[in-house]
């Protein structure tokens, strides 16, 4: 791999006095997309809030574009285009879809993709239809596709998805897997958390496994299919 867009190394943190996440190490290529799959609980939210200095780090390397965010609060890494969708759809909701669109709009970042409220209509058309009308009368995929595209507004380098496909029916899922594949054809860099197996694979070429917050494996996933044995810790 060349020069990680991100990198992570050794991370380590906690709630109060209870660790939570274990020598975790991963790296990320420009452009690439990768799936951080485990269980309910595992680690993966867990291991996105660290990343983003939303929690305490108890010790760890976290290096983004270069440079060692480690130490960084999250408004300055998210500025350094570190995107974050977390899995509870943070829309405002008495703002229709084009204000909240608004709300996310930052100035084009080098090496990264630059996107319009009218690009993001082509990949989300149902937010086309709806962009006029108030977040609170959206339905939860239609809430969750608006969190992304809101996420994009501030053109990120890195797109990191928690949970993008949960709770959501399976017209709305077909969707969001083609918007993701619009992503990645943009250049965006995408790391993904998923419970469900079926929606990594369609999305992402290299896999993390985490259990009980810590990575037990990490390749392509023609070597995770390879492994039964790292297979038989996930519920999906």
């Amino acid at each position: 791999m060349s020069t990680p867009k991100l990198s992570v190394a050794g991370l380590d943190a906690a709630y109060g006095r209870a660790q939570v996440l274990f020598d975790v190490s991963l790296e990320i290529a420009a452009g690439e997309a990768v799936a951080l799959l485990g269980r309910n609980g595992a680690g993966k939210s867990t291991t996105f809030r660290a990343i983003l200095g939303l929690m305490a780090r108890c010790s760890g390397t976290i290096v983004f574009d270069g440079e060692d965010i480690s130490k960084r609060p999250a408004y300055e890494i998210v500025r350094r285009g570190l995107g974050y969708v977390p899995e509870d759809r943070r829309i405002f909701s008495d703002l229709t879809v084009e204000e909240n669109l608004q709300v996310g709009r930052q100035p084009p970042r080098p090496n990264a993709p630059t996107w319009t409220p009218e690009r993001l209509f082509s990949i989300f058309p149902n937010l086309r239809e709806l962009r006029r009308r108030a977040g609170a009368r959206m339905s939860g995929g239609e809430q969750q596709m608006l969190t992304i595209a809101r996420t994009l507004m501030g053109n990120p380098s890195l797109l990191m998805l928690d949970e993008p496909s949960e709770g959501l029916a399976p017209r709305i899922v077909e969707q969001m897997i083609e918007a993701i594949g619009e992503m990645k054809r943009e250049g965006l860099s995408l790391f993904v958390s998923e419970q469900n197996l079926g929606f990594a694979r369609l999305v992402a070429e290299r896999v993390y496994v985490i259990e009980k917050g810590a990575i037990r494996f990490g390749g392509t996933m023609a070597e995770f299919d390879a492994r039964p044995d790292v297979r038989a810790h996930l519920a999906v």
